[in-house]
């Protein structure tokens, strides 16, 4: 069967969908790229000319994404896609006890159930159906690596991206019968605007919060120079590209600056072991 030159990337805008884009513009594929706003639409159009086609939807309004889905069987029929890159997502932060239950339901909307909602829609095309007369096509999670280990003041996005493993896990293996693979990617921290949109304001919204000079210290220390030190979207983009065309990807694969002194020394760590270094580093504890 034929390999289908034609890819779906939520969140096209902006970070890692943005550079992915570009790169499977660049290596003859047919884009179809969710964004919001139809500037950005007329933007991409306009950078990456006729091989990318926006879609014009917000993953979280689900009879949008089903009319899509309808609009791009017509436009593609029998070619299918070849894959589908969930990279839309938004990060809410905040302390635990301080978020209101809408917080976490308006995170889950975007990284869990909207993802849930595109890949549902998308999957005919990708080959889950009788009969498909183009090569199965593959799946990329955008998840992180805080969809193993969460951080504090953020566990509505570590919640999120755990949920989106443990039903990645299980769909990987309900689609071995029709061929298509689905593949975990885990970023750490990349240089994308998600972070910038979600953290600074938190200040402001949590200033009457006991754990507000904590929050500040975990930016400062942490949470700050690990995004200076981080991978440009652009790098981790190259990275996804190439797990996207191997024939046999790893069904999870990390990407970190500084791999082994960011992530496999800190695994050796026990889970309590961890809480206690960041624990007093942040001066949750003496």
């Amino acid at each position: 069967m034929t390999k289908s030159k034609n890819i779906l990337i939520t969140g096209a805008s902006t970070g890692i969908g943005y550079e992915l884009v570009k790169i499977f513009v660049n290596n003859g594929y047919n884009v179809y790229g969710s964004v919001r706003k139809q500037s950005d639409a007329d933007k991409l159009l306009t950078e990456l000319g006729e091989r990318f086609h926006p879609l014009l939807f917000d993953v979280t309004d689900h009879e949008a994404v089903e009319k899509t889905g309808k609009w791009l069987e017509n436009e593609i029929g029998n070619e299918g896609l070849s894959g589908l890159i969930n990279n839309a997502g938004i990060a809410v932060g905040g302390p635990f006890m301080d978020l209101a239950v809408e917080d976490y339901r308006h995170q889950f909307e975007v990284n869990v159930f909207g993802l849930i909602k595109v890949t549902q829609v998308f999957l005919p095309l990708l080959g889950a159906r009788e009969n498909h007369p183009s090569a199965p096509g593959k799946i990329i999670q955008i998840s992180s690596v805080s969809g193993r280990m969460g951080m504090p003041f953020v566990s509505p996005y570590v919640g999120s991206k755990h949920a989106v493993e443990g039903i990645t896990e299980s769909l990987r293996k309900e689609l071995l019968m029709y061929g298509i693979d689905v593949v975990l990617i885990e970023p750490g921290p990349i240089k994308t605007p998600i972070w910038e949109k979600s953290m600074e304001p938190l200040f402001d919204k949590f200033k009457d919060s006991v754990y507000l000079p904590i929050m500040k210290k975990s930016h400062e220390k942490f949470m700050g120079p690990s995004i200076e030190k981080a991978l440009p979207a652009g790098a981790a983009a190259k990275i996804i590209f190439k797990e996207f065309e191997k024939k046999k990807s790893k069904a999870r694969r990390i990407i970190i600056a500084q791999k082994f002194k960011n992530w496999t020394l800190p695994s050796l760590l026990s889970t309590r072991t961890l809480d206690k270094i960041l624990g007093k580093a942040l001066g949750l504890i003496k």
